[in-house]
């Protein structure tokens, strides 16, 4: 399987001339409509054979797909953010191409090169446009994995760990193993003058834990407003 990338400034100009040149056998071919396929015009449309694209929604609209390889065919709106991989080009022998889709919900459809080209980085885009976000949510879920088996690899009663890993240190904890439990605060304040040495820390969340010589003492959560 194969994931074709989109042009930038910096992607190769045969990539590019690759693209325009399809781009106007296509438009050749709608002019003549399309019986006067070339061979040469088929293998190009052939060339996307493999690749795998990415529905996006455009003004609340997702490309047309049809159920089957001709004109008349019950249609379907593909979903939004689903990726489909182009598997077969049809009617070639006929010079009549379709796409072949498989989705990734395994549904399959089929579209006109035509009308491939264009939703082509409208609706049809070459990469993910959420890979950011799953990049984002798999960091993190790795490290919550890392989070959790750091805690249960300590020599803490099972209802200490269980209250641990539902982010909820009790009192005797050090500042490095709350750190483990909640990650960094971001805000912390040293109170002077006293007997005690005294740490307050703050987190995102409002709650705040107190600290004497370094021990955890107790964890003041702020009461949620009822609307």
């Amino acid at each position: 399987m194969l994931v074709e990338t989109a042009i930038d400034d910096g992607a190769p100009v045969k990539a590019a001339l690759g693209i325009s040149l399809l781009s106007s056998l296509l438009v050749v071919s709608i002019t003549l409509g399309s019986s006067h396929y070339t061979k040469a015009q088929l293998d190009a449309l052939a060339s996307r054979v493999g690749m795998v694209y990415w529905i996006a929604s455009a003004d609340s609209r997702t490309p047309i797909f049809l159920s089957a390889a001709t004109k008349n065919a019950a249609w379907f709106h593909a979903r939004d953010n689903e990726s489909f991989e182009i598997i077969e080009l049809t009617g070639q022998k006929d010079k009549d191409p379709y796409y072949r889709v498989r989705f990734d919900s395994g549904k399959e459809g089929y579209i006109r090169p035509e009308a491939f080209l264009d939703d082509f980085n409208l609706t049809i885009l070459a990469a993910d446009p959420l890979a950011s976000e799953k990049k984002k949510a798999t960091e993190a879920a790795e490290v919550e994995r890392k989070r959790v088996e750091w805690i249960r690899s300590q020599p803490w009663t099972p209802a200490v760990k269980d209250a641990a890993i539902k982010r909820r240190p009790v009192a005797g904890h050090t500042p490095a193993e709350v750190k483990r439990i909640l990650g960094n605060p971001v805000r912390v304040t040293k109170i002077t003058g006293q007997s005690v040495a005294e740490e307050r820390w703050q987190y995102p969340d409002g709650s705040a834990l107190i600290f004497h010589n370094q021990l955890l003492i107790r964890m003041e959560i702020r009461a949620r407003q009822v609307p």
